[in-house]
């Protein structure tokens, strides 16, 4: 666990945190919820969209890489990588910088898999935005994003 501060007295900004951690975490259990229901999430847990987008975006990768990334257990993600490939959603290719490490990348299968749950997410936000200010929803990703990134730095940190 991160190094954390002594509060004495009540701070109306950590409640704040606090408040924002746990709707975060709801959040992500009915996001995974319905991940499950419409395939980008494995019935075991698996975020099979989201590696197929860390692949789509940031391009061939190998497992470790990826579970670094997240940061997750090497074995989660080989489990999905495995899962996935056995789907026809993956492959795993020669790594040029390493002879063990081979790399994972989209198949055409995995690619059209990825572009299909992304209209639906976008299709889901689109009604979810409806009747939401833009510049608090700007705002929300903002803190959030903000929060996350401190988070990483003091994993980093304390990995060290």
């Amino acid at each position: 666990m991160a190094k954390t501060s002594k509060i004495a007295a009540a701070d109306p900004r950590a409640e704040a945190v606090f408040d924002l951690f746990l709707e975060s975490l709801a959040l992500s259990f009915k996001l995974r919820a319905l991940g499950q229901r419409n395939g980008s999430v494995t019935s075991w847990g698996g975020g099979l969209w989201g590696l197929l987008r860390s692949l789509e975006t940031e391009g061939p990768q190998t497992v470790p890489h990826l579970a670094r990334s997240r940061p997750v257990a090497r074995q989660h993600i080989q489990k999905l990588a495995d899962d996935m490939a056995g789907q026809g959603l993956v492959e795993f290719i020669d790594n040029p910088a390493h002879k063990r490490s081979r790399l994972l990348r989209p198949t055409a299968r995995g690619k059209a898999l990825y572009r299909e749950i992304t209209r639906d997410l976008m299709a889901l936000c689109h009604d979810l935005a409806q009747g939401r200010d833009l510049e608090e929803l700007k705002i929300s990703s903002h803190t959030i994003r903000d929060l996350k990134d401190h988070l990483a730095t003091t994993i980093e940190t304390d990995s060290a």
